[in-house]
């Protein structure tokens, strides 16, 4: 009689925790479904885009050309302007070096003691 309740109860608990993956499983697979159809529309909605901008690149006049060469009245605009932040950083960083040094200079100073 023992050995009849110990595989009944191993035959129930390997049952149980069948149904338990299949559970498991059925709700992880719903869930992948679910995402799929959701990829596939967003697939859709991209597809149409995509045909949507080819349609208008293929009505546009000229076609694009990138340069790949700057003008010249372009290229003194931005040495300019590449000139100008230079010497705005070169002026910050000399008055944060002479504060700098003020305060070393201060607080080396015997006369001054503790003093900044």
């Amino acid at each position: 009689m023992l050995w009849f309740t110990v595989w009944a109860a191993l035959v129930l608990a390997t049952l149980g925790g069948a149904a338990l993956l299949g559970l498991s499983l059925w709700r992880k697979a719903k869930a992948l479904l679910a995402e799929l159809r959701t990829a596939t529309e967003t697939l859709e909605q991209l597809e149409a885009r995509i045909a949507e901008l080819e349609a208008l690149r293929a009505d546009a006049d000229t076609p694009f050309e990138p340069a790949l060469v700057a003008a010249p009245d372009a290229r003194a605009q931005w040495r300019s302007v590449r000139l100008a932040n230079r010497s705005s950083r070169h002026i910050r960083r000399d008055r944060r070096h002479s504060l700098t040094h003020r305060r070393w200079e201060r607080l080396l100073d015997p006369t001054h003691p503790g003093q900044f």
